[in-house]
């Protein structure tokens, strides 16, 4: 049986795709290769990171405020200072910053209204 190796991509629409591109660049520095997408390469995802799928129950409203159908989780290696660059840059931050003992987690809605969760991992001890 072929099997699924992992997520090759997320992909969504935006009324402005370059300009949501740069925002993104600009304030959580994803990689600037391009001005239409970025590529994160393995060797970047901390030792306690992992790509997870999971679809939702469809009344969840885990995603709220956002109306998407969708909610994109994004690692992060500095938890705080991605939020203040999301502040900085004119996002909206939701809800207050969770613990748990895989990591710390903290939401905001970008500039097309979609709610991203980050995530910081633990470190490897």
């Amino acid at each position: 049986m072929a099997k699924a190796l992992g997520i090759g991509g997320i992909f969504f629409k935006s009324k402005d795709p370059q300009a949501l591109m740069a925002w993104y660049q600009a304030c959580l520095g994803l990689p600037d290769e391009s001005k239409e997408y970025a590529s994160f390469a393995p060797a970047t995802m901390p030792n306690n990171g992992a790509t997870l799928f999971s679809p939702f129950k469809s009344t969840t409203s885990y995603f709220a405020p956002s109306k998407r159908e969708f909610m994109i989780n994004l690692i992060v290696d500095d938890l705080d200072g991605a939020l203040k660059q999301i502040v900085d840059g004119g996002g909206t931050l939701v809800g207050d910053v969770q613990s748990f003992d895989y990591g710390r987690f903290g939401w905001f809605i970008d500039p097309d209204g979609n709610k991203i969760e980050l995530w910081q991992p633990i470190a490897a001890e």
